[in-house]
């Protein structure tokens, strides 16, 4: 069996998150092969999106989130995400379970002995007026029934898990700040939500297997448990096993992929490329050595935002004071110092927010 070591895992994963080269594809097309960008942070998906498209442009997402094309919803890991239509109405109810174990998981005592169903029958019935709604006004009008939870915790379970929401604009559109406005997915979209097939099949856990190798294999069970969140997957692997390719990686792990999908030569050169905070190509495995080294990996779930070089982490970035300040974490050489200034003044141009210098700290 074929054993791929982490530069040849590394490279894979950036052909298939369109980082090894930028791809022409549309944004909305390139939030479904990515099958969604994580988008707590209203802005970061734009610079995963200009990092790796040609010529992107942010009224192409606007345009997306506005026409309906594209969702702001919680789904994978009860995280907020950026995905198509089409995927959160065909992904939402196979999520369902998950997101009510990992709201009530975080809050145990607080939601102990609510009525899941008779909470979530009155959350639709105060959105079925169709008005958009923050999370506060959502739990003022229910907590007269429910008074004992705090205010935050009952409103993140009927958001994030019991009422499928979608987050509407001007939340997440290009350079506005704006608070969250919720309206129940089906209304937004005017679609109903796919419901699970009734015996007891897993079209859905397959589905995500297959997009998911597209756009981060090889990778291992562990992997696609970490990137969804879901359990239950390892039926739909085995279900699929016969149609995938299967690799080891260097310590023995076994590695699943689609047959034909690109891994490019360990010695394909890797561009540089500025990462938003929480980008796919990071926090989309278990096993993330692929792409970032251990003594870093606490940078992956901090919200920073990083550079590849190399195609690997090898530097953080911050915008302050008109100031694009990047901050490597290994010495840098002298052309790579001027690749990533260079990378860095196409980046100042795309933000477009009065950055009068990058400055790259040389010393760290």
């Amino acid at each position: 069996m074929t054993v791929l070591d982490s530069r040849a895992l590394n490279r894979a994963t950036l052909a298939r998150q369109h980082l090894l080269t930028r791809s022409d594809t549309s944004a909305p097309e390139a939030v479904a092969h990515l099958c969604g960008l994580q988008a707590q942070e209203p802005q970061e998906p734009f610079i995963g999106l200009w990092s790796r498209l040609t010529d992107f442009k942010p009224e192409q997402l606007d345009e997306a989130l506005t026409g309906r094309t594209v969702v702001r919803t919680h789904l994978m890991r009860r995280t907020v995400h950026l995905v198509t239509s089409d995927d959160a109405l065909a992904w939402r109810a196979r999520h369902d379970t998950m997101l009510r174990q990992r709201v009530l998981g975080t809050y145990p005592r607080e939601l102990a002995g609510i009525d899941l169903g008779e909470l979530a029958a009155a959350g639709r019935s105060v959105m079925a007026d169709q008005q958009p709604r923050t999370m506060r006004e959502l739990v003022q009008a229910l907590e007269h029934r429910w008074p004992d939870p705090p205010r935050r915790v009952l409103g993140e379970l009927l958001v994030a898990a019991l009422i499928p929401m979608a987050q509407l604009p001007p939340r997440g559109l290009w350079q506005q700040t704006a608070g969250v406005r919720n309206l129940p997915l089906a209304t937004w979209l005017e679609r109903d939500i796919d419901p699970l097939p009734a015996d007891g099949s897993d079209p859905v856990g397959q589905q995500l297997l297959f997009r998911y190798l597209a756009a981060y294999g090889p990778a291992a069970g562990a992997d696609l448990r970490a990137w969804c969140g879901l359990a239950g997957l390892p039926a739909a692997v085995k279900a699929a096993r016969e149609e995938l390719a299967v690799f080891r990686d260097e310590r023995g792990r076994e590695l699943l992929d689609l047959p034909d999908a690109p891994r490019p030569h360990p010695d394909t050169p890797a561009p540089v490329r500025f990462l938003p905070a929480f980008d796919n190509a990071v926090l989309g495995y278990h096993d993330r050595s692929r792409i970032i080294d251990a003594p870093h990996l606490g940078l992956s779930v901090a919200g920073h935002r990083m550079v590849l070089v190399d195609g690997r982490v090898t530097a953080t970035w911050t915008v302050r004071s008109n100031h694009l300040r990047i901050s490597p974490l290994r010495p840098l050489t002298a052309p790579e110092q001027e690749a990533v200034r260079a990378e860095a003044q196409d980046l100042t141009a795309f933000l477009d927010e009065d950055i009068e210098h990058v400055q790259l700290d040389i010393g760290n």
